[in-house]
């Protein structure tokens, strides 16, 4: 690797870590102020709704089924998005295959409201009074939103994703305002509060669509012009691509984000409100560590359209050490933090905190290897890894929350990440480097030799 393309590589891990990390900064001062405001004037059990709600989002990665992967490859590598046709039908393709997600998610709101299923759904942690109107509109405001959601996708195909992550700085003021509004006016909005969220999201997903029309100018707006011709602006073939990110969406979910659902039906003590604040806590970092990862992804894309060879097992190291040492100086000032956030309602010990910096730190080390992984070999091998990984993780997170409480869940998802997505892509990786090294010498010697 050049030392031209190792500081390429870098500065764009390095503008989005930035961004994310401004972007963190303020939502996290915002976050725990609009925690407070909701603990205070709404009460512990409206705050542990919000945390369990808001949630919904990543129990649904699959909802775009895995048109992720095709846009952003087709972008990356592509030599001028701004006219490539290919773009054009992969964007095209994405804006309709979201339309009919969406619209099937806002059905399925509408019937598990009307059937009365979300007490049974979300367990304890629902308020009796509003919680499953709440419920209604987070899911529909979700499906609704979807089909914007290309812009995002747009974005990091084209190398922009400091800016895709700088949009989100939209997200924490519109939610803390909302929260202050209802305060203010003296509504009882308690149930009502995680809706906000959704709304917040909407507005960054409609921002992005903007930002991501205005780079590859005009091609999002002919696509939008052509999603209804079936006939004369076909789609691209996206099944390939498309099936082993859709069945990693379906199960990382229900192997990583259903602790919340665990301790709502396993506990009905103060356990779902402490993984809700730890998790808040140090989802910033994991949050901030996914988006500078996620900086690789059009990186190994295009390394992969040229035919070169891109290593991502350096960026493991530093990954993994940035990883624990975020970690690190979070756990040594979460206590702090859970006091001021909480007003002594909420305590965070090392019971909790540890698992917490290993878990962080796995998930650091994942992503580099992960982003390379995004060809279709490398997709479908990660499919049966984290199949594992579904009765793993639940298993152990059932068993070791009646030991640890809201350790429990932590402690299972570390061992299952290290067993059966550090491990595997890891190796999958090295065996991959191998061949393309060797099949790169073998091209080189024959242009040599001709």
């Amino acid at each position: 690797m050049s030392r031209r393309r190792t500081g390429g590589i870098w500065a764009s891990v390095s503008q989005t870590a930035v961004a994310k990390i401004v972007v963190m900064g303020l939502s996290g001062i915002l976050g725990i102020f609009t925690s407070r405001m909701i603990i205070e004037h709404f009460g512990a059990p409206a705050y542990a709704q919000y945390g369990l709600l808001t949630s919904i989002p990543a129990l649904l990665p699959f909802a775009d089924l895995g048109i992720a992967a095709v846009v952003i490859n087709a972008i990356a590598g592509s030599d001028d998005p701004k006219r490539d046709l290919q773009v054009r039908r992969s964007i095209v393709t994405a804006f309709r295959i979201l339309t009919v997600s969406g619209a099937i998610i806002m059905l399925v709101a509408v019937l598990i409201t009307v059937l009365g299923l979300w007490p049974a759904i979300l367990g304890n942690g629902l308020m009796p009074d509003g919680g499953s109107i709440a419920a209604f509109l987070c899911l529909a405001t979700f499906g609704f939103v979807l089909p914007l959601t290309v812009g995002q996708r747009i974005l990091i195909g084209v190398g922009k994703t400091s800016t895709q992550v700088a949009t989100q700085a939209i997200a924490a003021p519109v939610i803390f305002l909302g929260v202050w509004l209802f305060v203010v006016a003296d509504v009882d909005a308690g149930p009502y509060v995680s809706v906000l969220s959704y709304v917040a999201s909407g507005i960054v997903a409609a921002v992005c669509l903007w930002l991501s029309a205005r780079s590859i100018r005009p091609q999002v707006w002919l696509a939008m012009k052509e999603v209804p011709r079936l006939r004369s602006a076909p789609g691209v073939p996206a099944f390939a691509l498309a099936w082993p990110m859709v069945v990693q969406m379906i199960a990382l979910p229900i192997a990583m984000q259903t602790d919340r659902l665990l301790l709502s039906h396993l506990t009905d003590g103060p356990e779902l409100a402490q993984y809700n604040l730890a998790t808040q806590l140090f989802g910033l970092v994991i949050q901030t560590i996914g988006a500078a990862g996620l900086a690789l992804w059009p990186i190994y894309a295009k390394a992969r359209s040229a035919k070169r060879v891109e290593s991502p097992l350096v960026p493991t190291l530093w990954f993994l050490g940035g990883g624990l040492a975020l970690a690190l100086i979070l756990a040594l000032i979460s206590p702090w933090i859970a006091g001021f956030v909480s007003g002594g309602k909420i305590t965070l010990g090392f019971p909790i905190l540890i698992p917490y910096i290993v878990f962080v730190a796995l998930q650091a080390a994942k992503y580099p290897v992960g982003m390379y992984m995004t060809d279709q070999r490398g997709l479908q091998f990660q499919v049966l890894p984290i199949l594992c990984m579904v009765p793993l993780n639940l298993g152990l997170s059932w068993l070791l929350i009646p030991v640890f409480g809201a350790a429990g869940p932590i402690i299972g998802s570390a061992v299952s990440v290290a067993i059966c997505q550090v491990v595997p892509n890891l190796w999958y990786v090295q065996r991959d480097l191998a061949k393309r090294r060797a099949l790169a010498r073998e091209e080189a010697d024959v242009d040599a030799t001709s």
